[in-house]
Parts: C-alpha cells; sequence; structure tokens
C-alpha cells in the first residue's frame, strides 16, 4: 500500500530527506551535506550536481532507516533554495556551477538593467525590484562572461525543477520560483515575452510554468537506480523553499505569516491580492490563488552557524561532556546577558543584504564593544540583530499594506526558546511555533500529497499534518530598551553604507 510522502529540501548547506505519513509525522529522515563555493569577493556557488549526489546518497539512508519499501512511497515533493541559474543542456548536463541566492556578482548589470529599460517597468510587470541576488541578471552575465556557456544552454532551471528533472526527465518551472526572472509576470503568472526582448533572455531558455502540486511526471529508471526509489513514483513541480516552509508552517489563509529561522532569515505575508514593495519581495506562494509578500535576509540561522565554526572550540568539547550541542550552551552563555546585549549591536549582514535594503556591499558589524563585553555579548546580539532585521522587513510591509498580527516559526533557530523570545518581544508579535525542523519538508509533501490525491485540498492537509508545539507572547518590559537599540541598528547601516560601498570587494 502506498501510504508514505518523500519530501526534498535543497537548503544552502545541505538536502534534507524525509518520509512522512499522512498526518504528517517523520517515520525517517537523513541530510546530505555539500559546499558553498566563493571563488572571488561577491560570488557564492554551488554544483547542481553534488545537490544530486547528495540527495541519492540522503534518499537511500532514510529508506534504510525508516525500514521503508520504495514502493510504499505514492509521491515526491521538492523545495528548493531561491533564485538558482541552473544552465543545462538538452542532455541535461550542468555546463557550469550556478550562482546561489548569496551572489551579488551581476550588481553592474542590474544597474545597467535598471537604466536602459527603467525600473519602474521592471516592477511593475514583475511585482521586483531587479537586484543581483535574482536568477535574471545572472542569466545575462552568463552571456556576458561565459559565451560558451551561454550558446549550449538549452534550459535555465530553478534548485527544485534540476532534482525533478533528475528524477523525471522533464525540464519544468513552477509558479512560486518564477519571481526570480523579472520577465515573470507577476500579475498573472506567465512569462511576458516583450519583457523577455528587452532583457535579452530568449523566451525558450525558460521552461513552461506549472502549478506547484501538479504531477509533472514519474521516477525514470535511470533515478531509480541511482537514488533507491521506485520507478513510476509520481513527483510533483515543488516549490521555494520558504514558500513550502510558509505552507508546512501552517500559513495557507491573507494575513496569516511565517517567519523563517533557516540559514537566512525573513518573513512571509500571505495575501490573496497584489500587494508589491520595491523594498519586499513578492512571489507566488505554493497554495493556488495566494501571494507572498517576503522580506528576505543574509542574516538569519547561518550568523550563529558561523559563530559557533569560529568562536566555539571551546563549547564544542565542553558539550560533549556534558551530552549538550554547542549551540545548546551558547544559548544558555547568551540567557545570561540582559536584553540588549548591554548595548552591543550586531547588523546581521554577512553576505550584502537583501530586503529591505538591498545593499550587495553591505557589511556584518558589532558595535559597543569594550573590555567588559564577553562571548555572551556577541552571542545574544547576534540574536538580536537577526530579530532587528526581521523587525524592518515586517515595518516596511506594514508601510506596504500587509498587517501582521501573529508569526507562525519554522527553521532551526526556532528551536532555541530563547532567540524565538527574543524575536517576539523586538517586534512586538506573538510567534507560534510549529514542528519548526519539519516545517520546509512537510511544506513539499503536502504538496506532492494534494497533487496525487491523498489530500482533497490544502486545508484538509493542513488540518492533519500542521502542529502547535508552543506559542510566545512579547513582554513589554523588554519594549524600550530593544526600540532604542533597533534606532541604533538603522543609524548604524545609514551611517555606514558609504563606508562599506568603497569596501565592498574585500
Amino acid at each position: 500500500m502506498k501510504q508514505y510522502l518523500l519530501g526534498i529540501d535543497i537548503g544552502t548547506s545541505a538536502c534534507k530527506i524525509a518520509v512522512f505519513n499522512r498526518e504528517g509525522h517523520v517515520i525517517a529522515s537523513a541530510n546530505g551535506d555539500y559546499p558553498v563555493y566563493y571563488p572571488k569577493p561577491g560570488w557564492a556557488e554551488q554544483n547542481p550536481e553534488e545537490w544530486w549526489q547528495a540527495v541519492c546518497s540522503a534518499v537511500r539512508e532514510v529508506l534504510e532507516k525508516g525500514q521503508i519499501s520504495a514502493g510504499e512511497i505514492a509521491g515526491i515533493g521538492i523545495d528548493g533554495q531561491s533564485w538558482s541559474a541552473i544552465a543545462v543542456d538538452k542532455d541535461g548536463n550542468v555546463l557550469t556551477n550556478t550562482p546561489i541566492w548569496m551572489d551579488t556578482r551581476a550588481a553592474d548589470i542590474c544597474e545597467e538593467l535598471n537604466e536602459t529599460i527603467g525600473s519602474e517597468e521592471i516592477f511593475g510587470l514583475s511585482g521586483n525590484s531587479l537586484q543581483p541576488s535574482y536568477t535574471t541578471a545572472k542569466i545575462i552575465w552568463y552571456k556576458r562572461n561565459l559565451p560558451e556557456v551561454y550558446q549550449n544552454t538549452y534550459k535555465i532551471l530553478q534548485s527544485n525543477s534540476y532534482i525533478a528533472y533528475k528524477l523525471t526527465g522533464e525540464m519544468t518551472q513552477d509558479m512560486s520560483q518564477g519571481y526570480g526572472l523579472h520577465c515573470f509576470n507577476m500579475h498573472t503568472g506567465t512569462w511576458d515575452e516583450e519583457m523577455c526582448k528587452k532583457l535579452g533572455i530568449p523566451r525558450e531558455l525558460l521552461p513552461e510554468i506549472h502549478p506547484c502540486h501538479e504531477v509533472i511526471g514519474t521516477v525514470t529508471g535511470k533515478a531509480a537506480e541511482e537514488s533507491g526509489l521506485a520507478e513510476g513514483t509520481p513527483v510533483v513541480a515543488g516549490g521555494l523553499d520558504a514558500a513550502c516552509g510558509t505552507l508546512g508552517a501552517g500559513v495557507i489563509h491573507p494575513g496569516e505569516t511565517q517567519e523563517q529561522g533557516g540559514q537566512a532569515g525573513g518573513m512571509s505575508i500571505c495575501t490573496d491580492k497584489y500587494i508589491a514593495d520595491e523594498r519586499l519581495i513578492l512571489g507566488y506562494h505554493v497554495v493556488p490563488g495566494q501571494w507572498l509578500l517576503q522580506g528576505g535576509t543574509t542574516g538569519g540561522g547561518g550568523v550563529m552557524r558561523w559563530l559557533e565554526q569560529q568562536f566555539g572550540d571551546y563549547e564544542r568539547e565542553e558539550g560533549k561532556r556534558q551530552g549538550k550541542s554547542s549551540l545548546t550552551l551558547f544559548n544558555e552563555m547568551a540567557e545570561k546577558v540582559a536584553p540588549g546585549s548591554d548595548g552591543v549591536v550586531f547588523l546581521p549582514y554577512m553576505s550584502g543584504e537583501r530586503s529591505p535594503i538591498w545593499d550587495p556591499d553591505a557589511k556584518g558589524v558589532f558595535y559597543g564593544l569594550d573590555f567588559s563585553k564577553t562571548k555572551a555579548h556577541f552571542i545574544r546580539s547576534a540574536m538580536e540583530g537577526v530579530a532587528y532585521a526581521l523587525k524592518h522587513n515586517l515595518d516596511v510591509a506594514k508601510e506596504a499594506g500587509a498587517e501582521v498580527s501573529v508569526l507562525r516559526a519554522m527553521g532551526g533557530s526556532a528551536n532555541s526558546l530563547l532567540w524565538t523570545q527574543i524575536k517576539s518581544d523586538i517586534t512586538g508579535k506573538p510567534i507560534i511555533v510549529p514542528s519548526s525542523d519539519t516545517a520546509t519538508t512537510l511544506g513539499a509533501v503536502i504538496l506532492a500529497g494534494v497533487g496525487v490525491g491523498m489530500y482533497e485540498s490544502f486545508e484538509e492537509a493542513v488540518a492533519l499534518t500542521v502542529e502547535e508545539k508552543r506559542k510566545h507572547e512579547p513582554n513589554q518590559e523588554n519594549t524600550g530598551t530593544y526600540g532604542e537599540n533597533y534606532q541604533i541598528y538603522l543609524e548604524l547601516y545609514h551611517n555606514l553604507k558609504e563606508t562599506m560601498k568603497k569596501t565592498g570587494g574585500r
């Protein structure tokens, strides 16, 4: 009996594979790591073939751990990181590493196109300002800098559609990832031929667009041999990781909002009407008929990962002795520091910054240090800085007309009670935490479940699968301190941005 659904999440640092039953319970899960390459300042790229290798290895591990027969899987859903530009030839061979969402190499191309075509015209069609992080300028960068790659490119794929291709042999584009290209008409959900011409992106490079829950093919014999999956298993188009995470957190109705705490940070506000602001990101939800007004920041859980890697040697060793993780010890240290970190303020712009400032030259900054400060101040102020970035995006969304009453948290950082409470205190919003670690892959399998008919609707799927673990209410006693530090946070960037621009390549 086909009773399970398999989710594939192509994240920035690893893929996550999980098998769920119909009620949304994880039967087994596994990860597969792969590197990010930083060959030059402003560049951040990955090899999609390494994604596929990691997926195959992790799928086999999941089936073995869960003692699951591949034939028991009813459908496969895939989510992936945003703004890839995977150039493949007619045979599906990857022609070059893909720049990922952190990559800003095409900044000069964006400046040029915003001038020649007009930033207002581009924004009016696509609902998004033209920035180097998006897919659009990366394609043009290939054309100008890698002509042989460009000439042999048959299609440009996104992260989830590349894995879908490896599974099914079908080259597709899902609705939710369309926002990465500025020839995607955000009003109609279709490619715009005229804007394709103006941007210099041939329409034939872009795959046909599919609803995220639509079955686009089945697992081929070759893919079955490589991955351990069963030939003939249905695969849906899938979608953007943030959008799938939003679904997996239970956000399917207008006004509901997801708070993202993965490698990157941000928020996604569900709306049934077109609301665009040049400082934010607008895309289609993986749920039909809905948009997501998003804020995406480079400083999320990745900030803590960086801190732990660079400064956590002692905590890793001590954690082994105590039977705790190094991140748990980081949390315990940060809890001992007062809200506001005794005046230490952190700008979490660790790879430039996306919304709402869109500055590829922005830098991470610790401000307010003196001899009384400790490692704990660095840790807590980093948590607070990420929360200030979240508040900045929410404030801009409110100006655009999208009001938020409650946040639903997902991602690894939602496991930290301290960090989640800090976010609640700084934003002034209650935060509900569902099963945070599995929200993104759960969203992917909900798409598969709806696509293959295991669920009659998205409402039924969410009601069956999404469980709330806890709720945080903002502590009003901390409002004053955080409010003062938030103003310093805003002033620091304003005062330093010209200096950052001068040193952008360093």
